[in-house]
């Protein structure tokens, strides 16, 4: 069950993010646009300001795809 309280304050803690940020809310909305599909290749390359990085990628699965609709449906109900 979803805690409307906690839902707020996500929502607030994210409406700050973006506008901290405001090209990472077009580079996913792009992404999600891009036709992602199974065999797709997402890689995350964190690097610290000493320089240090570690990076990570999958390759998405048909089963996947039902957690990316999903987050795609939930994303149009703003």
């Amino acid at each position: 069950m979803l805690n409307p309280a906690k839902f707020f304050q996500m929502k607030m803690l994210w409406d700050k993010f973006t506008a901290n940020h405001p090209k990472f809310p077009k580079f996913l909305q792009a992404a999600m646009g891009a036709s992602i599909g199974e065999g797709t290749v997402i890689e995350v390359k964190i690097t610290k300001p000493n320089g240090d990085s570690i990076a990570s990628n999958i390759r998405l699965t048909q089963e996947d795809m039902e957690l990316f609709r999903e987050i795609k449906n939930f994303s149009q109900l703003d």
